[in-house]
């Protein structure tokens, strides 16, 4: 360590908001640059390279090839799949001297299905799996909580060609299983969620979440096994109810209640024979909507029974490619017909205004609503008699205690880190690239695709964010810098020859070591062992002169002490298991 490119820190960096980014800017592993982006120093860049060599040994195992492609990309692949305009302001543009348009990778699909066309054309080549371990440009919006959510990040990205549908699911399958050996062997507690596939297209598709208090993706699961990330859970419709017999609807006068909670107030104050809540209410929210490669905006307007809240992440994964935007005041003002408060369904529809409306929405079902008139609701209006939307859209809040879209019970949330995604692509940057391969019979036939991805650098946050206590960083020990810590207590030159002498018998053991040799105190030494997380700590001090070094596991703090002769070959036995 007297040599080691390492200083830590004894206070938090100002801009952190989560363990792993404290920890490990405190603990020397990365330093920040700019705005989510970071430089892996030596002990960060020794973690890593251990992730990224378990995911290789993994993907190695189920026969993918690992190739690599540039990060600096041209503008004509992602036009042809028009994802150059789909991303909108998510990635980073640039021109080259001569004015040509080029990317920075935000991810690599096109440049897989353009390999694979340029070298494969038989069946008899497929199926094959690619995959490339590389860095990744994303121009976050807001990032935060240091690498966890970055500018730059490290990600395997791998890639199947198959023939047909079932290969396939079976390719996906073998992913599947492949990310479970991946995440186990990191020691990680994680769940694997039905998600939603976003600008990556496709079908099937299923999210890893290390469980984390600090994630930023919530959860969702049941008794009977559902899970699923929010923005995919997808709402049971009741039956619809017949329209015979229910009351007329009528517009009532409802002075000052522009909120869901002042309607109810008044409505209850005026009502004697009937008690009125926020889920009798239908709540209008007006929002534009731009589809890619448009410049005009469309109207949308979006019902959710009055308690519930508009979930915008579920909003823009139902809508998605499209941009989506809540209106301003202009927007309003240019709209006379949208009466802020106090919009219903009749205006918007003889606007030809497009309304979606949540699942629960369904024929029969009586709502309190605005009249699009200020200071009017009307009361009692049908779905299916009085007014007719245009569809469905999940876009609600989904709240612990709603139903289970299994039947096996109520959904209860949690929190997460997204750490892997799968996706079955199918056959959209095949038929945007023409990947065919000749059959048997000479016949084309058009490839289908999966695409699947891990968070190589994130990887290192989540363990992080999991194994960490009020001391410091506590690794496992398939990813820790060093499989030993020796922590040399004191300064006299025999405590120092005694921790150099056995560090040299550990590295001939094959052991990795961190020998702390410098000139500080052991309360300092001891700090920093705590802080950079070493899963086994070896003290020598002043047992040394009896004859006994300390041993002691960083993660439940147990200490031993064991005979200094022969103590190698025991730590070595120790750090194999």
């Amino acid at each position: 360590m007297s040599s080691l490119f390492l200083r830590t820190l004894r206070e938090d960096p100002a801009d952190a908001e989560v363990p792993s980014h404290k920890l490990l800017v405190r603990a020397g592993y990365v330093r920040r640059v700019a705005p989510g982006v970071y430089s892996w120093l030596p002990l960060g860049l020794k973690v890593l390279r251990r992730v990224e060599n378990v995911v290789r040994e993994e993907m190695d195992a189920m026969g993918g090839q690992e190739i690599l492609f540039p990060a600096l990309l041209p503008r004509e692949p992602y036009e042809a799949t028009n994802r150059w305009t789909e991303y909108g302001p998510a990635i980073f543009r640039m021109k080259d001297r001569k004015g040509n348009d080029y990317l920075l990778g935000p991810t690599h699909e096109e440049l897989f299905t353009l390999a694979v066309k340029g070298e494969y054309s038989s069946y008899k080549d497929f199926p094959v799996t690619l995959y490339q371990i590389q860095t990744k440009y994303r121009d976050e919006e807001r990032p935060r909580a240091g690498i966890l959510r970055g500018r730059e990040f490290v990600m395997k990205d791998s890639y199947s060609f198959d023939l047909t549908d079932e290969g396939l699911s079976e390719s996906y399958a073998n992913h599947r299983a492949t990310y479970v050996r991946i995440f186990d062997r990191l020691d990680l507690e994680y769940v694997i969620v039905k998600a939603t596939s976003g600008a990556m297209g496709g079908s099937a598709s299923e999210e890893f979440l290390a469980v984390s208090d600090t994630g930023e993706d919530t959860y969702v699961r049941a008794p009977g096994g559902y899970a699923a990330n929010v923005e995919a859970v997808t709402t049971p419709a009741p039956p619809a109810l017949p329209l015979d017999g229910l009351p007329a609807a009528q517009v009532h006068h409802t002075p000052d209640t522009p909120t869901i909670e002042t309607l109810v107030d008044f409505l209850n104050a005026h009502t004697a024979d009937r008690t009125f809540t926020a889920a009798d209410t239908l709540k209008n929210v007006m929002v534009k909507i731009r589809q890619p490669g448009q410049k005009d905006w469309e109207l949308l307007g979006v019902g959710v029974p009055g308690d519930r809240e508009v979930d915008m992440k579920r909003l823009e994964a139902s809508l998605d490619p499209a941009e989506v935007a809540l209106l301003e005041e202009s927007d309003f003002a240019r709209n006379a017909f949208l009466t802020k408060g106090y919009i219903g369904p009749g205006a918007l529809a003889a606007n030809g205004v497009r309304f979606l409306v949540d699942p629960r929405i369904v024929t029969g079902t009586a709502w309190v609503t605005g009249a699009d008139k200020a200071d009017h609701h009307v009361v009692d209006l049908v779905a299916g008699r009085d007014f007719t939307p245009d569809g469905t859209i999940e876009a609600a809040e989904v709240r612990a205690g709603d139903p289970s879209p299994d039947g096996s019970g109520v959904l209860e949330a949690a929190r997460g880190m997204e750490i892997g995604h799968i996706f079955q692509l199918g056959r959209k940057y095949a038929d945007a690239f023409s990947l065919d391969a000749l059959g048997p019979d000479s016949k084309p036939i058009r490839i289908t695709m999966g695409s699947y991805g891990i968070g190589v650098s994130r990887l290192v946050a989540a363990i992080a964010e999991q194994t960490h206590d009020d001391s410091g960083l506590v690794w496992p020990r398939t990813v820790s810098p060093f499989d030993l810590h020796v922590v040399v207590a004191g300064k006299n030159d025999e405590l120092i020859a005694g921790g150099e002498e056995l560090a040299a018998e550990l590295d001939a053991q094959g052991l990795s070591v961190l020998l702390d040799d410098r000139k500080a105190s052991p309360g300092v030494k001891f700090a920093d062992a705590e802080l950079v997380g070493v899963p086994t700590i070896v003290v020598v001090g002043r047992g040394l002169a009896s004859g006994t070094i300390e041993v002691k596991d960083r993660a439940s703090g147990e200490r031993t002490e064991i005979p200094r002769e022969g103590a190698a070959a025991h730590l070595a036995g120790l750090v194999r298991g």
